[in-house]
């Protein structure tokens, strides 16, 4: 083993990720605190990451994922699904969708009931903090943080139609998904800043590189964490097929996903005995809920034809699409510039559900799952899914080498309440699209397809074509340390060991309503708090109250985070159908561009790539949220 001098550093965080790049960057802060960031993946200095509309590319490339994949999901016909995770620096934001939904607020009311300290009015402040909202802030939403936020800027009439075909189907408009008011449909954030993607790693570990107490190790794959008695000391990584040890004073911070977490609490003697002892590991502390109660959403694709040429379709040729990257590179916007998911949904089924857990994202392009294949003409999409299923799922070890990846299976759909769920959403669906919003643009049901109507023949499309929405969770659970499935306090500390906190998606106490990044990160933000090299934000006070509108939906109503944290109350307000706009406005006319020399030079070099990018197939890419 190579001693590298036997280095020592107060925090040794594993992976750079959403959670672990911010981490980075707030425990650094502080000149005084070392920190170690350890990560398997490269840099995320690719076009093919920068580049928004280029995103099912970096996902189906083993350098940039770890390509992990269940098992045969006995529900699903025995269909192995896609489980892709982030291995580069950034972790799965440098390869997602670019999506940016915070959750719904009463999702960490429900956090609160088991996790003291995670309640709506203590993580609000947090969100702000890390936004940098381009349209502005507000007394919801932040415009001074690290993590650049912004609308879509392309003109689609298929936009509008969607946001105006649900109000027409009886659901609300909302002015933003991330503001007072989650439920309805309206316009979706997306994580660009200046026609570039702005991951975890852009908005948090890259400004702090430059500092001398911060050490990021690319290509370093954390083999186990080393313990004496039951406080952990250190950790074993493998670089350039080397073993290196790097020691914690203060602690160690396991901030590996949802997968790579409890897989390496696993390897190092931290789960359930009798997996462990099975495969010959050492039993460090017996833990069984590592590992367990993984959860993920399925979405399927809803899927119509155009009978106008109107949407990305349009686009599949090689002129178009080398055009298409051209303007990328050169201006930083255009077709290029967007993940094209720019407008969106949540609602709720039917009556006596509290909160909305159907969420909806609009694409004006019919595509096949993996982006690998446009459909044979024009169309529009919506990926559609229930987010809080009651299947539950597992991470297990194969065996006790790192390098082999773990057994993963999420039992999809092994609840019937997920089938009556999943159901809803196909004839939901088809209602929306039926409005007169879409009759000029309304061809024919490409998928499902118009024969499928019965329960009988949806279940068999769901087996067919449901996939992942890639935002597995819950496999580290938070809770109460009298909570036996419990791996993690509310101060994300390793229950039953000293110096070990895990801190990302993989603790969350339930899965939030939405994309996963925008809690994840909101997680490492909060967290430097408990180490008392961060100061702590006090929770604002708040009011939930409900709103009945209409004669045939509801709409939540968050009233009174305006209130102040003396508690005084405020009045809730009447929301109408019509009242938010959520109409996609007119792109702003641009001066005159002209690119200076030095700005040509810098930016050519990226053409040479122009052939791959086009041999990989640019205009299948847009269709993972």
């Amino acid at each position: 083993m190579a001693s590298r001098d036997l280095e020592t550093f107060d925090f040794v965080i594993i992976g750079a990720g959403s959670a672990g790049s911010v981490l980075a960057n707030r425990l650094s802060v502080d000149g005084h605190t070392t920190v170690l960031v350890l990560e398997f993946g490269g840099s995320d200095r690719s076009m093919l990451i920068q580049m928004p509309a280029a995103l099912s590319i970096p996902m189906n490339m083993a350098r940039y994922n770890w390509q992990y994949e269940t098992e045969p999901e006995p529900h699903l016909n025995g269909r192995r699904l896609h489980c892709p995770r982030g291995k580069v620096i950034g972790g799965s934001s440098s390869i997602n969708g670019l999506v940016y939904v915070r959750g719904n607020p009463l999702d960490f009311e429900r956090w609160e009931e088991g996790a003291e300290g995670w309640g709506y009015r203590h993580v609000l402040s947090y969100f702000q903090r890390a936004e940098a909202r381009q349209e502005g802030g507000d007394a919801w939403r932040g415009s001074s943080g690290p993590l650049a936020t912004r609308y879509g800027r392309v003109e689609n009439p298929l936009y509008t139609a969607f946001v105006e075909a649900a109000q027409q189907a009886g659901y609300p408009a909302t002015k933003d998904i991330n503001g007072e008011q989650q439920e309805g449909f309206g316009r979706m954030d997306m994580t660009v800043r200046n026609g570039v993607r702005w991951s975890a790693a852009d908005a948090y570990l890259k400004p702090a590189m430059r500092r001398p107490n911060l050490t990021v190790r690319t290509y370093a794959l954390v083999t186990r964490i080393l313990f004496e008695g039951t406080r952990a000391v250190g950790v074993g990584y493998l670089q350039a097929n080397t073993e290196y040890e790097g020691r914690a004073g203060r602690e160690i911070i396991l901030s590996g996903g949802p997968i790579n977490s409890p897989h390496l609490l696993k390897l190092s003697g931290v789960g359930p005995a009798e997996e462990l002892t099975a495969l010959g590991i050492d039993v460090v502390h017996h833990l069984p809920g590592v590992g367990e109660n993984l959860q993920d959403y399925l979405e399927f694709y809803f899927q119509i034809a155009c009978t106008q040429p109107i949407t990305l379709y349009s686009q599949r040729s090689l002129t178009s699409k080398a055009r298409i990257v051209a303007r990328w590179l050169m201006r930083r916007d255009g077709l290029g510039a967007t993940n094209h998911f720019e407008t969106c949904g949540f609602i709720r089924s039917r009556a006596g559900i509290r909160y909305p857990y159907i969420q909806y994202h609009f694409l004006p392009l019919a595509v096949t799952y993996d982006g690998k294949g446009l459909a044979s003409e024009h169309g529009f999409q919506a990926h559609v899914g229930p987010m809080r299923s009651k299947s539950r799922g597992f991470v297990r070890l194969k065996s006790s080498n790192p390098r082999d990846y773990p057994r993963i299976r999420f039992n999809y759909i092994s609840h019937e309440d997920d089938w009556i769920e999943m159901r809803a959403c196909v004839r939901l669906t088809r209602e929306i699209f039926a409005q007169t919003a879409f009759d000029p643009y309304r061809g024919r049901e490409i998928q499902p397809g118009a024969h499928v109507r019965t329960d009988a023949e949806i279940d068999a499309f769901i087996r067919e074509k449901v996939e992942s929405a890639y935002h597995p969770s819950f496999s580290c659970r938070m809770g109460r340390s009298s909570n036996p499935m419990a791996v993690v306090d509310p101060e994300t500390r390793v229950i039953g060991l000293e110096g070990l906190r895990v801190v990302d998606s993989s603790i969350m106490p339930s899965i939030t309503t939405g994309n996963l990044n925008a809690p994840t990160i909101m997680i490492g933000r909060r967290r430097p708090t408990i180490f008392s090299v961060s100061p702590s934000l006090q929770p604002r006070t708040r009011a939930i109250t409900w709103r009945r509108i209409g004669p045939q939906r509801s709409v939540e109503c968050l009233s009174s985070y305006l209130a102040t944290t003396s508690g005084a109350s405020c009045q809730p307000r009447e929301l109408q159908v019509n009242q938010a706009s959520a109409t996609v406005p007119s792109r702003p006319r641009r001066a005159g561009h002209w690119v200076r020399l030095k700005d040509f030079t810098r930016r050519v070099w990226p053409l040479l790539l122009l052939a791959r990018l086009m041999s990989l197939g640019l205009g299948s890419v847009l269709s993972r949220p």
